[in-house]
């Protein structure tokens, strides 16, 4: 059974940066490399919203182009989302996804 264990949220000032990760287990090699990564966010009070995704082709949501970069590290099977010049609308819950597998989410807050 998969598992994804996202981290490294927190709480910083607005242009500052935080890099997520994404720890996978349970889940084989050749499913990981073929799997689409993605990380979503949930700002508070809104619906979940795609970030950005990873496979043969990469996306961004437009709000983040520019400043987030998503990546992977297919030997230590984990997720990245390198977040730069942070602003309060990116606050919110990130959730990494591979297939049906989920994690619980890492918070992170931006203040001004």
């Amino acid at each position: 059974q998969g598992r994804l264990v996202e981290s490294g949220g927190g709480l910083v000032q607005a242009g500052e940066s935080l890099t997520l990760s994404c720890k996978t287990s349970g889940i084989i090699l050749s499913t990981f490399w073929g799997a689409t990564m993605r990380w979503y966010r949930q700002a508070p009070g809104k619906e979940r919203e795609l970030v950005a995704s990873l496979s043969s082709e990469v996306f961004y949501e437009d709000s983040v182009k520019g400043r987030f970069t998503i990546s992977k590290d297919n030997a230590k099977r984990a997720i990245y989302l390198q977040m730069n010049n942070l602003n309060p609308d990116d606050t919110g819950v990130y959730y990494c996804n591979i297939n049906n597998y989920w994690g619980q989410g890492t918070r992170v807050t931006v203040y001004s």
